[in-house]
């Protein structure tokens, strides 16, 4: 057993987890500002530590489980009365500007994929498989017996392997198709967006009810193409682009529509775009806003 130490040596310990804390509570909850909370909250029971802990990792990363598996329960319950299509808030390289870029392969697809485990599975395929916590840590985390935590891991990874990109996209494609996607719904090109178009591609848009927003999703090429080009006969629609992304893995945008901060992520499957996910809930840009005030 450790001394006691001292509060500068406990700042230092948890300071040194803040940056893999923050992306596990993120991964959890697919919200930032829950994942600070969280953190937050596990910086204060991290405090009132009464004695040294041997691991200060372990001992974190089960505070921050427990925690998000708590919040869970609650946030689930609010999605069921959510407004629109629910999207994690995006991701842009890292959760915390000064952290350095986050490491694993979960795209926003992915993070989707996970939404549809239950809790109890996806802390354990994101401890297990993404954080490297081994199973016997991630029992006692989720209080069950390792073969336990084996078939949650197991099940959850099957689900997830089917939503695993096969082909990765290259930063100068990716660049080049979310400038190129950009320019043509901005203009209605229906020949260009046609050109790009897988003809199952579905269109998810998350307003949250506080901006406008497609309620549902809109899924097949046709009905994509009628919206792009109806949007391009609005007056005063004229977006404009901030600045390209790589927005949860995935090639994008962040872009301005009449006074609406907006990021936008394209999945690319097989060299054409199978989804496109538009972010415009100003609840979950506030990290996004903070990274190109000085453009707008």
């Amino acid at each position: 057993m450790r001394l006691v130490p001292r509060p500068d040596e406990r700042l230092a310990d948890f300071e040194a987890q803040r940056p893999r804390l923050l992306r596990l509570g993120y991964r959890m909850l697919g919200s930032f500002s829950e994942a600070e909370d969280v953190v937050q909250e596990a910086w204060l029971r991290w405090a009132r530590v009464a004695e040294g802990v041997d691991t200060p990792a372990a001992y974190l990363t089960r505070i921050v489980t427990r925690l998000c598996l708590d919040q869970m329960k609650s946030a689930r319950a609010r999605r069921e009365t959510y407004v629109g299509a629910w999207l994690p808030e995006p991701l842009m390289g890292t959760v915390d500007p000064r952290d350095e870029p986050v490491a694993d392969d979960l795209t926003l697809t992915l993070m989707l994929a996970l939404e549809r485990l239950s809790p109890l599975e996806r802390a354990a395929f994101l401890l297990h498989d993404v954080f490297g916590v081994t199973l016997a840590d991630v029992a006692i985390t989720l209080d069950r017996d390792a073969s336990a935590v084996r078939q949650l891991a197991s099940r959850a990874r099957k689900h997830i392997q089917v939503e695993r990109p096969r082909f990765g996209v290259e930063q100068a494609d990716a660049d080049r198709i979310a400038h190129a996607f950009f320019a043509a719904s901005r203009d209605g090109d229906v020949a260009a967006l046609s050109s790009m178009l897988a003809d199952t591609v579905s269109l998810h848009s998350d307003g949250g009810g506080k901006v406008p927003a497609f309620l549902n999703v809109i899924d097949g090429i046709a009905k994509v193409l009628r919206l792009f080009a109806g949007l391009a006969q609005k007056s005063g629609y004229k977006p404009v682009l901030l600045r390209l992304a790589t927005i949860d893995g995935l090639p994008g945008y962040v872009s301005m529509d009449r006074g609406v901060l907006q990021t936008t992520a394209l999945e690319i499957r097989e060299g054409r775009i199978a989804a496109v996910y538009m972010t415009r809930d100003p609840e979950k840009l506030l990290h996004v806003a903070q990274m190109v005030s000085d453009i707008v």
